[in-house]
């Protein structure tokens, strides 16, 4: 499975973050909830969804692989959610 994280990361309407990806070269999107990045660093959300998310992408891209090469994906779309994070 060839998977590629092509950004750049953008807000979503919900307050949580899209990050463009290709997978076998079909374009996907890795949805990261703001529930999940305020749980993933409690103590350091400043409040900017984007700011947060640059701050801690290796750790959350690195979990959205993982769901990708679980086969997660539907819809050219993955979620990560709070419970992703364990």
């Amino acid at each position: 499975m060839d998977i590629k994280f092509i950004g750049p990361a953008r807000l979503s309407a919900d307050g949580g973050v899209e990050f463009p990806a290709t997978v076998n070269m079909e374009n996907i999107i890795c949805y990261f909830s703001y529930e999940c990045l305020e749980d993933l660093d409690p103590e350091d959300l400043i409040g900017d969804a984007l700011v947060h998310f640059t701050k801690h992408q290796l750790k959350l891209l690195s979990i959205a692989e993982n769901k990708l090469l679980q086969g997660h994906a539907h819809s050219g779309r993955i979620e990560i959610y709070s419970n992703d994070l364990n």
